[in-house]
């Protein structure tokens, strides 16, 4: 008999939240005390008071221990500060990736499904491997991570049907309906995306496991088999259920489910893996979305997770790492303008507030000179 895991206080969870509390706001502090705008006292005094961390189930690179982790580990910017409370969170972290490993080794060793708290980049094990890479990429616990991400992308047999080692059983939202039986995601918020990310930054830091480039293809091939390429130019569907894909017309170009995170993931991907193929066409699906007006209408805000300041953000990694950057630079000034032209949101977070739409915008010259500054894109798996 287990025990439920004890409820996380809200007012809590609002303070320690990487996503939507203070722990984002204070990355738009730390990279503004980079640029010397702001000092990094006004950082610490805005860290100050964070309480008691979670450190339980629910903890990931966007709550609680790890989120103040990576937080820590930006503002520390090299320097020596924050060194004792790192050290100790290193050690909180390492033993809670220990306790997530362990279950989702017992979860595939019995045949269960997987669920999206266990891998993805907001709740799980993807997530916590970003801050891994950034504090212990050569530690032990780094390595099991990834090894977990290769068993991850091997298939399972469930109900005698062979699925994706990725395939959850629930729906991608609330919505039930949606897929019955489940589903495969492709995003890189909670899809496949997001390990075939992690996975090729890890092996272009030079950090492998056994397995490594082989899982690198293997989530390649099955993106290959999904993606869609009619005269409404090239996509990859949000996810494969039972029924098929997702609705086949294009979604908005966001950050955490459509194009450029896909693209950006894959031509991650083709770089460690020397498929000059895929870099093309990853680089063309991205700078076809980018100048398609009715993909562009599709997006409502200015945040990082559904907006404009994702899709900037995510554009300027890729063009870093472009055949040809001025394809991407050039345009620039097509989606500052954008961004300017939908509404600011009520939300102060990072991932979909005015913090993150900042953190985008102020490296979004319209000419495309300005150089995407700091790695507080890391946590969304661009850099």
């Amino acid at each position: 008999m287990t025990a439920a895991p004890p409820a996380v206080d809200t007012s809590l969870s609002s303070q320690q939240s990487l996503a939507h509390g203070p722990l984002g706001t204070a990355l738009l502090r730390i990279e503004r005390a980079r640029r010397g705008t702001e000092t990094w006292e006004e950082v610490h005094r805005g860290l100050s008071g964070t309480g008691p961390l979670i450190d339980g189930p629910t903890a990931s690179l966007f709550l609680g221990a790890p989120a103040l982790a990576f937080v820590l580990h930006l503002a520390a910017d090299g320097s020596g500060r924050y060194a004792g409370a790192l050290q100790s969170l290193d050690d909180i972290v390492a033993a809670h990736v220990r306790q997530r490993l362990a279950i989702a080794h017992a979860r595939i060793n019995a045949g269960r499904q997987a669920e999206f708290a266990e891998y993805d980049l907001f709740r799980g094990l993807t997530g916590i491997g970003v801050l891994l890479l950034l504090r212990q990429p050569r530690g032990p616990e780094t390595k099991a991570v990834l090894e977990y991400l290769v068993r991850l992308t091997e298939s399972v047999a469930v109900d005698g049907k062979l699925l994706p080692g990725w395939w959850v059983g629930h729906a991608p939202a609330n919505n039930k309906a949606a897929t019955p039986g489940g589903h495969a995601n492709a995003g890189l918020a909670h899809g496949i995306t997001g390990p075939l990310a992690l996975l090729a930054l890890a092996m272009r830091s030079g950090i492998t496991v056994e397995g490594h480039e082989t899982a690198i293809r293997r989530i390649c091939r099955w993106l290959d088999e999904i993606r869609l390429h009619d005269h409404l130019g090239m996509r990859w569907p949000r996810w494969i259920s039972e029924r098929g894909p997702a609705p086949a017309l294009p979604a908005a170009p966001s950050w955490c489910y459509g194009t450029p995170g896909l693209a950006r993931a894959q031509q991650l991907a083709a770089i460690v893996t020397g498929d000059d193929d895929r870099k093309r066409m990853a680089e063309r699906a991205l700078l076809h979305c980018m100048t398609d007006p009715n993909q562009l209408d599709r997006i409502a805000d200015r945040g990082l997770c559904h907006g404009f300041g994702g899709v900037i953000r995510t554009v300027q990694r890729v063009a870093e790492d472009a055949e040809t950057p001025s394809a991407f630079t050039a345009r620039m000034g097509l989606l500052t303008g954008r961004f300017l032209t939908v509404g600011a949101s009520a939300e102060k977070g990072f991932l979909e507030g005015k913090t993150g739409a900042a953190l985008a915008f102020q490296d979004a010259e319209p000419d495309g000179v300005a150089e995407p500054q700091g790695r507080w894109d890391a946590c969304l798996l661009l850099a």
